[in-house]
């Protein structure tokens, strides 16, 4: 019998299978390898720099001194702009003290599942979704997976929630959701809302209730005809259940800066700011000065993102444009229309085809080489997101695109596809 070194947790703790893509990817670049990387959920800050306002105000704050620990919670000033903020913006209502900052979207989850979920608890969450699979497995949570169409732009629906949501701890959900970029019609989630309503007005006082996480952190990217809904105002009974989790990562092209806010009931916050106070994941306080002024300056933020989401959104329709063109040709890629947040859905099937070479592409994962090698594009299979190995769906970010290269790298996905019998 092997002598335990490591706990449980760690001995089966998988690593993110995105950041192992990324680092195949990395290394083949630093090889020489010319690759059109679209696999990363992050921006090219020369394609995509961060507000100007927001730069300098940092700076400031440094200047300032504001290099000491902050608030638990989030600084005061910070947490009173991310309130007008989201009022102005969403006509959602929060105090101050129902609101936690932290550094970064990840802290909040993770805060979240922990001082909601107890092991053994059901946690529902669709796939493909980034990353609930982990953070259920973290909390020794009974995963209940719904995999998610085509047909609803691989949202859950109501109908595939409402058997499994008796004695739930947790509802998972993200919109725009990562990896697809689709976003919850209004009549979906607001019966996926009722549903929860319902559940929780069955369970006795003392019994725990049912929660959503709703992770809508890509919210201002929206393109087109689509509207971003969430749960509290459609239903404003949701907000004794609804921790959103949100911040600036990718709505000013600001993964690095690392400020992130989650909202919701107070016990709820107050138990999340506990547990990340120990953990020490609070935003740097010279950060949070510096958002709260850049969220206080409506008509900057406005002009920021009327142009950061018109260069987003230029990106994804070259590709969906590409690959619509692709399709009508007779080859077998097809793409959801982009809807909202920095990624493209896109299906490349090509599983039983033989290349120049004589070599059987027999799975997907040798259909993701192939691009890769041949055709020097990566994109994240849907696999990483939770999905069958059969899935031909893949994430394209856009995030570090630049227009220049959206011809490029269609006619060699044309050139790579032509080569296929």
């Amino acid at each position: 019998m092997k002598n335990k070194i490591l706990s449980t947790l760690s001995a089966n703790l998988v690593a993110s299978e995105i950041v192992r893509l990324g680092a195949m990817i990395k290394q083949k670049i630093k090889e020489g390898a010319c690759i059109y990387n679209y696999t990363i959920g992050d921006f090219n800050s020369k394609e995509f720099p961060i507000p100007t306002l927001l730069e300098e105000k940092i700076i400031e704050a440094y200047k300032n001194g504001y290099t000491t620990y902050p608030s638990a919670e989030g600084e005061l000033v910070l947490r009173e702009a991310v309130a007008d903020f989201l009022k102005r913006s969403l006509d959602l209502v929060y105090e101050p003290d129902e609101i936690l900052i932290s550094a970064g979207g990840r802290p909040l989850i993770y805060a979240a599942y922990r001082c909601i979920v107890d092991a053994s608890d059901k946690v529902i969450y669709p796939v493909p979704s980034w990353n609930n699979n982990h953070y259920a497995q973290f909390t020794g949570a009974e995963h209940v997976i719904i995999e998610a169409t085509k047909e609803n732009n691989f949202l859950p629906t109501a109908e595939q929630i409402k058997p499994h949501i008796s004695g739930a701890t947790l509802l998972a959900l993200c919109s725009p959701l990562n990896p697809t970029g689709t976003s919850f019609p209004k009549d979906e989630l607001e019966k996926i809302c009722d549903l929860v309503l319902e559940e929780n007005a069955k369970r006795g006082e003392d019994e725990k209730k049912l929660y959503v996480l709703y992770d809508q952190i890509y919210w201002t990217l929206t393109y087109g005809d689509t509207v971003h809904y969430n749960p509290v105002s459609l239903r404003p009974a949701m907000k004794d259940y609804c921790v959103f989790i949100d911040g600036i990562s990718k709505a000013f092209a600001a993964t690095g800066v690392r400020v992130g806010w989650s909202m919701g009931p107070k016990l709820v916050i107050q138990k999340m700011r506990s547990l990340n106070s120990h953990v020490g994941s609070w935003a740097p306080m010279a950060e949070q000065h510096a958002v709260a002024n850049f969220l206080d300056d409506k008509e900057g933020v406005t002009k920021f993102l009327t142009s950061f989401k018109s260069a987003v959104s230029k990106r994804l329709t070259g590709f969906y444009e590409g690959f619509k063109s692709l399709k009508a040709a007779g080859y077998k890629v097809d793409a959801i229309e982009p809807q909202a947040a920095i990624y493209l859905t896109v299906s490349i099937d090509l599983v039983g085809q033989k290349t120049s070479n004589g070599t059987n592409l027999d799975t997907q994962e040798a259909v993701t080489e192939y691009l890769l090698n041949d055709c020097k594009l990566a994109l994240v299979p849907f696999t990483s997101f939770g999905v069958s190995n059969k899935s031909s769906w893949y994430r394209l970010s856009v995030g570090t695109c630049k227009v220049e290269d959206i011809e490029e790298v269609m006619t060699n996905l044309k050139n790579s596809l032509k080569k296929l019998s």
